[in-house]
């Protein structure tokens, strides 16, 4: 009985694969060698001395506000309220815009918790603890999502995220959204 469930099992996932590969397009050649050319400028990001500053700073001491928020209340905040303000104004936010062009739709930065340091523009999620585009940087390698329509801005993009490093040492993730229409 056991081996018969097995075997539907796997038949099942068989079955369901090109769906699940159909719903998340892959990069074509050309586009994936504009992303690489991208993911050579966001690593640099990932050690530039006030990239770590921020990240190291919210590491050693997160604010109160910040250990209380959830996934949850921070969906219930709009884009406007000054905690989620705080992300985007503060000189880590500063220098992210300073750094955005046409391909970028979105960019945010996380401490090792998985939670935000700084943004372009609110996130639809506080944390990203457990998620890839978080946990891969985490372990000092660079990650490359699915092409997707992303919940926060509306755009069809693929995320890309690299380490925030110190000395060598994995501190938080940058998260970029890359505009495909931009790739193309």
């Amino acid at each position: 009985m056991r081996t018969l469930a097995l075997a539907v099992l796997a038949a099942a996932c068989t079955v369901m694969a090109p769906v699940r590969d159909a719903q998340a397009q892959t990069l074509s050649a050309a586009m994936k060698v504009k992303v690489d050319a991208k993911m050579t400028e966001f690593v640099a990001w990932g050690k530039d001395p006030l990239v770590v500053s921020a990240v190291k700073a919210h590491n050693a001491s997160p604010a109160p506000e910040m250990l209380a928020m959830t996934n949850e209340k921070w969906a219930s905040l709009t884009k406007l309220d000054p905690f989620v303000r705080s992300f985007d104004k503060n000189p880590l936010g500063q220098y992210l815009k300073s750094k955005k062009d046409d391909i970028i739709a979105e960019c945010f930065v996380s401490g090792a918790d998985g939670t935000k340091v700084a943004f372009l523009a609110k996130t639809t999620n506080w944390s990203h603890r457990g998620k890839d585009k978080h946990m891969v940087p985490m372990s000092g390698k660079t990650w490359i999502g699915p092409i997707e329509v992303d919940e926060s801005d509306g755009h069809q993009q693929v995320q890309v995220a690299v380490p925030v490093l110190d000395a060598g040492k994995p501190i938080g993730s940058i998260v970029v959204g890359l505009k495909v229409s931009q790739l193309k």
